[in-house]
């Protein structure tokens, strides 16, 4: 499954400042069962809209990871808050297919 959430970096400030909190919480949260990697991607147009995707097996071993979420990533978390407004897009199922057009040659 994927949980997906959005970030906005507040004025005076960066998203290589999110980045850094965000690699340091995510070192910690990969390495609960289920986690299966995370990515965080800046918006084209607009560097202080990011997009954050993290990638886990199920969503129940999501949820048991942030039933007992590790101290130090609410520490990190909150640290971030400060400067940046995150809202949960939500969690969505890998597909079971994909459909995807013919390529065109060029």
């Amino acid at each position: 499954m994927k949980f997906i959430f959005e970030v906005r970096i507040r004025e005076g400030h960066t998203a290589e400042e999110y980045a850094d909190i965000w690699v340091r919480a995510s070192q910690i949260i990969q390495q609960a069962p289920g986690a299966l990697g995370t990515e965080l991607h800046r918006k084209i147009g607009d560097d202080r809209s990011l997009i954050a995707i993290a990638h886990w097996e199920s969503k129940e071993q999501r949820d048991a990871m942030e039933a007992i979420r590790d101290p130090a990533v609410a520490e990190i978390i909150r640290s971030a808050a400060s400067f940046c407004d995150i809202r949960v897009i939500g969690e969505f199922h890998e597909p079971e297919w994909v459909v995807r057009p013919p390529q065109r040659n060029s």
